[in-house]
C-alpha cells in the first residue's frame, strides 16, 4: 500500500444509509465512517444536513474507488458523491488536533499537551482522551460540566453518580469541586481503565469507577449525571430514576429526541426543569419531588 488512499464521501437521505453502507462494503471499501443524527460528530468535522447521513468510504486504490463511485451514482442518483485522494497520516497523533481545552465555570478541562496553558485561577482537569469519548470539548460534555459546577457550588459534599462515565471527566470534576462520595460506571472496560488512570492523574483516586450494573451500585445520590445517547437513556430510565435523591442531569440528547426521553423519566416520578440547548444538543434537568 502506498502513502495515499482514496475516500468516497456520500451525502444521502438517512433512510438510505444502511443499504448504502452494505453496498459500499460489497464494492470493496476497507472501512466506513458514518455520520448521522444519532452519532456525535467530532469537532472540525462536517456534520450531515438535516434528514441526511454522510458516509465516508475508504479504498486503497483509485480504480476500485472510481468503480464504487460509478455504481453508487447508479444506485443512488440523488446522492452527492465526492472522490478524493488522502495522504496517510500517523493516526495515533493526527486526531489530537481535534481535541481542545474548555473552560466552564470554575473548571479548565483539557488534554495533557495543553495543560501548561491552564489559567492559575481555575480548577484544572487533565484528561487523556485516548479512545474513550469525552475531554470536555463536545457540547454534551460542556453542558454537563457547567451544571455539575453550579450544583457543587451550592451543595458541597454532595454524593454524585456518573452513568456512562467514559473518560471519567464528569465524576472527576465533581470530586475536584468538593463532592463527597462519587461513583462512575461504564459498560466499556477500556473506558473504566482509562477513567481510573485519569482519576489517579488528577489526584482523585477515591472516585469509585467500575463496570458495575446500576443495580449493583449501592444507595441513591444527591446528583446523578448521564451523558449518553438518547436510546440508552430511555432504556436505562427504570434503573437511573431510583438512584436520584435530589437532581438528575442528562445530555447526549438531540433536540428532536427531547420529548421522548423526558417522558420516560416523568413517568417514573421525576419533575422536569428548564434544560439548556447548545447547537442541536440539549441537556435535560430533573428534580425529585419533595
Amino acid at each position: 500500500m502506498t502513502g495515499t488512499y482514496q475516500t468516497l464521501t456520500v451525502d444521502l437521505p438517512e433512510t438510505e444509509s444502511e443499504a448504502a453502507q452494505d453496498l459500499l462494503h460489497e464494492l470493496g471499501a476497507m472501512g466506513l465512517e458514518v455520520r448521522d443524527r444519532e452519532s456525535r460528530t467530532m469537532p472540525g468535522v462536517r456534520a450531515p444536513a438535516a434528514g441526511e447521513a454522510i458516509i465516508v468510504a475508504y479504498f486503497d486504490d483509485a480504480d476500485t474507488a472510481e468503480q464504487a463511485r460509478a455504481e453508487m451514482h447508479e444506485a443512488y442518483p440523488s446522492a452527492r458523491l465526492q472522490l478524493a485522494e488522502e495522504q496517510q497520516q500517523d493516526w495515533s497523533n493526527a486526531w489530537k488536533a481535534h481535541i481542545k481545552s474548555v473552560q466552564v465555570g470554575r473548571l479548565w478541562v483539557g488534554p495533557p499537551w495543553e495543560a501548561q496553558n491552564a489559567p492559575a485561577d481555575k480548577v484544572r482537569l487533565v484528561i487523556e482522551p485516548k479512545m474513550a469519548f469525552g475531554t470536555g470539548d463536545h457540547p454534551t460534555t460542556s453542558l454537563c460540566l457547567g451544571a455539575v459546577d453550579d450544583y457543587m457550588s451550592t451543595h458541597p459534599g454532595a454524593s454524585v453518580l456518573d452513568v456512562g462515565t467514559g473518560t471519567g471527566v464528569l465524576a472527576i470534576a465533581a470530586k475536584k469541586l468538593g463532592a463527597g462520595r462519587v461513583v462512575g460506571t461504564d459498560n466499556d472496560p477500556v473506558s473504566v481503565e482509562l477513567a481510573r488512570e485519569n482519576a489517579v492523574d488528577n489526584g482523585t483516586p477515591d472516585v469509585e469507577l467500575s463496570g458495575k450494573e446500576l443495580t449493583a451500585v449501592e444507595g441513591s445520590f444527591d446528583l446523578v449525571v448521564a451523558n449518553i445517547l438518547a436510546n440508552t437513556l430511555i432504556e436505562l430510565a427504570p434503573l437511573i430514576a431510583p438512584k436520584v435523591k435530589d437532581r438528575l442531569l442528562m445530555a447526549g440528547v438531540l433536540a428532536h429526541q427531547k420529548e421522548e426521553v423526558e417522558a420516560a423519566y416523568v413517568n417514573l416520578g421525576l419533575v422536569p426543569e428548564l434544560g439548556v440547548q447548545q447547537g442541536e444538543w440539549v441537556r435535560l434537568d430533573f428534580h425529585r419531588a419533595k
